[in-house]
């Protein structure tokens, strides 16, 4: 895959999709790490072509608030992205983090290849065997990565825009993103 900026051989990026509750909160969560070149927050998952914010929020388009991580794998594993997922949110819950309810909510990881598949179910399994949930099962879905719509651009890096970090109490958003209260 040519790097975002167009050059071909400049870098290997690969795409993740991770959903996890707000979007706002993954995307904080990813944005910085290395190995990250781009974040993108947007809907993924549903059967219903360019959906705007409210008719996702509505809970009608079937797509779940989803971020779209491009990450050089020499730098950052898919393994360590999934670590990062499972580390920022409840992945017990179904269709609920925090206040958010709803199936636009709810947890998946999107994989694009054989590999991420195989990635995350084994992830997977590991924290369900880690007795996280209290021996329910882990409630987050591993699905094919259908077309992603990006979001409309007053989301995108929407805590860094208006400096809200999710585990702060002036938040709006479940999901933490690891930036201390400050």
């Amino acid at each position: 895959m040519p790097s975002p900026d167009g050059q071909r051989g400049a870098r290997e990026v690969e795409q993740a999709i991770f959903a996890a509750g707000c979007f706002w909160g993954i995307e904080a969560a990813y944005r910085n790490l290395p190995g990250v070149v781009s974040t993108e927050v947007g809907y993924c998952g549903g059967d219903f072509a360019a959906p705007s914010y409210e008719e996702v929020c509505a809970g009608k388009t079937g797509h779940a608030e989803s971020v779209r991580v491009a990450y050089d794998p020499n730098v950052m594993s898919y393994d360590q992205l999934l670590e990062v997922f499972w580390s920022i949110h409840d992945p017990c819950s179904l269709d609920r983090q925090g206040p958010d309810v709803g199936s636009q909510y709810r947890s998946v990881i999107f994989y694009h290849t054989d590999d991420q598949k195989n990635e995350a179910f084994a992830s997977k399994g590991r924290l369900e065997a880690s007795g996280r949930c209290d021996g329910a099962k882990v409630a987050t879905k591993i699905e094919p990565a259908g077309r992603f719509y990006r979001a409309e651009e007053y989301h995108q890096q929407y805590h860094e825009k208006h400096h809200r970090y999710p585990n702060r109490s002036d938040s709006t958003c479940a999901v933490d993103c690891g930036r201390p209260d400050q």
